[in-house]
């Protein structure tokens, strides 16, 4: 698709049509293809219904977004007859370890409580932390220095309170109870910037509320400690086979350019 690799944040990116697309997989692991492949059997993917653009229902009630087509394309490219099936999203992890399905492909994070009992891929998606400003105000890329004194919009209490306490101590920050309230506040010039998630706000960036007044401002902030290691397709630990193939696949779709086309359909304006 023609995206050209750029450094940009703190992970490589490609950039294609004005998007960022991040880019987490390892060019040293595209010497260590596997050769197992998990076998005839149609394999099982567990989403949940209810959180776009990653996994959602579309018209006709059939789950898509970026992880079910992403899925989906892990499919074809492993030539494995796939199902999808839309659960409660507090029942996913359940009902993988009872086989009721096979992969579990949603928003779960991966956490070292998560890998203890399951087998995951590398990440696929992670949660970038950014800052958006309005537009208008000419506002200086955030650094360390360029915050001293400005007043920098939070969630009270969250993972991006306390990191912007650890590394912009100059900043002034203004807890709020909830995102929207925080950004309803910046979209009014009452605080100089937000700082929180990416995807929460590339989705107000794109949306009516923002009423085009508003974008980021910076780069992407990936650190795990704060922000956790994001998502990847989740199977049982008895099933090593197959989650091997899932990270092989994933790999060879963005090698091929499949992810960059994915991303660019559920990403008009990317959180990273």
């Amino acid at each position: 698709m023609g995206a050209a690799l750029i450094c940009g944040g703190d992970a490589p990116t490609a950039r294609a049509d004005g998007v960022t697309i991040p880019n987490f997989w390892n060019p040293r692991s595209r010497q260590e293809r596997m050769e197992s492949q998990p076998g005839t059997r149609t394999v099982r993917f567990l989403t949940d219904d209810d959180f776009p653009p990653l996994h959602f229902a579309g018209p006709d009630g059939t789950p898509t977004g970026f992880v079910v087509e992403l899925a989906r394309a892990v499919c074809e490219r492993l030539a494995m007859s796939c199902t999808v099936q839309a659960r409660r999203f507090d029942t996913l992890l359940d009902a993988l370890a009872d086989r009721q399905g096979d992969v579990v492909a949603a928003a779960i994070p991966l956490t070292p409580t998560l890998r203890a009992r399951f087998l995951a891929t590398r990440p696929y998606f992670r949660w970038p932390a950014r800052f958006v400003a309005r537009t208008d105000k000419g506002l200086p890329v955030p650094s360390a220095a360029a915050l001293a004194e400005k007043s920098v919009g939070v969630v009270g209490g969250s993972a991006h309170a306390a990191y912007l306490t650890a590394f912009f101590p100059k900043a002034v920050a203004k807890p709020f109870t909830d995102l929207a309230t925080a950004e309803a506040a910046l979209r009014r010039g009452e605080v100089d910037y937000v700082f929180a998630d990416g995807l929460n706000l590339a989705l107000w960036i794109g949306g009516v509320e923002a009423a085009g007044c508003c974008a980021f401002l910076g780069g992407d902030y990936l650190e795990n400690r704060y922000f956790g290691e994001g998502i990847g397709l989740v199977t049982r630990s008895d099933d090593p086979v197959l989650s091997r193939a899932l990270d092989d696949a994933l790999q060879r779709l963005w090698d091929e350019g499949k992810y960059a086309e994915l991303y660019l359909r559920f990403f008009p304006v990317s959180p990273f």
